[in-house]
């Protein structure tokens, strides 16, 4: 028996084979616009992360290079090539700080070169705490040797004081001094006299003392005899000798030759009209010191 295909029969079926179809079209569309969204809103919630991360460690980068700078700012020493080098990695940190880091491998190459500046800090840090130090140290030497200096110049000024003392006392005592001084007139007969109309010469006899550490050799005796109206008797005005700084006219001079031991020697004056009644003084200088004086009178005639 022959099977005939109905036409309607055919028609139903592919009828009811069409919904099916758009059905399951239209759930794999869903499920992948479903997929889409989710895949949308998680990739956003990603970036939002990512975006948040990123901002705290630029806040982070910031800080941190602020507090770099903040620490340069405090950084002190002396030494001129060290402060231009402070000045230069402060000024690059600056720059650093004005770049607006939009991705993390910025972010990255940015945190790496912290990374390299805080080391260069490090070190700058170990060097002024070094100069620092040394510094403290000099300052202390530097202290201690004022101090030594001071030490010194005042025990110099003390032993400069001890030595002008010495010397002082030195030359005092190396002073050669007159002893036994005798001021008498002698008429013609070379008798000793106070009348005033018989005197022929003076005669001033004394000793220049023995004296160990005074210089020997040669030495002038200047004699002056000052009258009652303190006039200094003189033959000429052109004797002259030193005293006291300056020139002082004397009466009469002698030579003698010194060698540490006594002398004994007399200076004469003679008689030129200049005297006259009254006291008289004779004072005898060597050295421009005077060594001793004695007194005598005139009478009248």
């Amino acid at each position: 028996m022959t099977e005939i295909n109905s036409p309607g029969l055919q028609s139903n079926e592919d009828k009811k084979g069409a919904p099916v179809f758009l059905i399951f079209l239209t759930v794999i569309l869903a499920l992948g616009l479903a997929f889409l969204v989710y895949s949308y809103f998680g990739q956003k919630n990603r970036m939002i992360e990512m975006e948040n991360v990123l901002t705290q460690e630029k806040d982070s980068l910031k800080g941190e290079l602020l507090r770099m700078v903040h620490s340069y700012d405090t950084m002190r020493t002396n030494n001129d090539s060290l402060n231009a080098q402070l000045y230069r990695e402060k000024e690059r940190i600056k720059k650093l700080l004005a770049i607006n880091a939009s991705n993390v491998q910025l972010v990255k190459k940015y945190r790496s070169e912290i990374t390299t500046m805080r080391e260069i800090m490090k070190s700058y840090i170990v060097q002024i705490d070094s100069l620092n130090t040394r510094n403290k140290i000099l300052v202390a030497e530097n202290q201690d040797i004022k101090q030594q200096i001071t030490k010194v110049e005042k025990t110099n000024v003390e032993l400069t004081r001890v030595k002008e003392e010495l010397n002082s006392k030195v030359e005092i005592a190396s002073v050669i001094q007159a002893k036994d001084i005798v001021a008498v007139a002698l008429n013609k007969s070379r008798k000793e006299t106070t009348r005033l109309d018989r005197i022929e010469k003076l005669r001033i006899c004394f000793t220049l003392r023995e004296n160990p550490i005074a210089t020997a050799g040669k030495k002038t005796v200047y004699l002056r005899i000052t009258r009652p109206d303190s006039l200094i008797i003189t033959s000429s005005p052109d004797n002259l000798f030193d005293f006291n700084g300056s020139k002082a006219i004397y009466t009469s001079s002698r030579e003698a030759d010194y060698m540490n031991q006594d002398v004994d020697m007399c200076i004469f004056v003679d008689n030129t009209g200049d005297f006259i009644i009254g006291n008289y003084r004779a004072d005898l200088y060597l050295d421009g010191i005077k060594i001793g004086g004695s007194t005598f009178i005139l009478t009248k005639r």
